[in-house]
């Protein structure tokens, strides 16, 4: 089984220009915690609600004029759209990931697998949970 398989389609992405408070009604209107940053087509970032609340509202930023680019994670852990399930799950349990964007081998984004989409359609509950395991475990390097 393929990421494609499970992944989660057609996800909003948000422009490094935007501002924090936009970032922040996009995932509340959407029901998601974190949001792809794309640049035209190019995936650039990603920008969670903890990175709003930790990198911006925790030292005094006004979410309406920093952007989404002052706050985001620009180095971006992905897989591919064909890439076995199992190498997915390792790999957030490896770098403690709860939601993984998921590449095209042109380096589009295409959709997004999360730790429940692991959890819901995959059979193999061992994958899943070993990915769980990982991102459980306290962190011991900055991702």
């Amino acid at each position: 089984m393929n990421a494609s398989n499970v992944m989660t389609e057609r996800v909003q992405c948000i422009p490094p220009t935007a501002s924090l408070q936009e970032a922040a009604a996009s995932m509340k209107s959407l029901d998601v915690g974190a949001l792809p940053v794309c640049d035209n087509d190019r995936l650039i970032g990603m920008i969670t609600d903890r990175d709003i609340a930790v990198r911006s509202a925790a030292v005094g930023q006004d979410p309406k004029l920093d952007t989404v680019r002052d706050a985001m994670t620009p180095h971006v852990i992905y897989c591919f759209d064909d890439q076995d399930i199992s190498e997915v799950g390792q790999l957030m349990h490896d770098r403690q990931i709860r939601r993984i964007p998921v590449l095209n081998r042109q380096k589009r984004l295409v959709g997004m697998v999360s730790l429940g989409d692991l959890a819901i359609e995959i059979e193999d509950d061992h994958v899943s949970a070993q990915a769980l395991k990982g991102i459980s475990e306290p962190a011991l390097t900055e991702r």
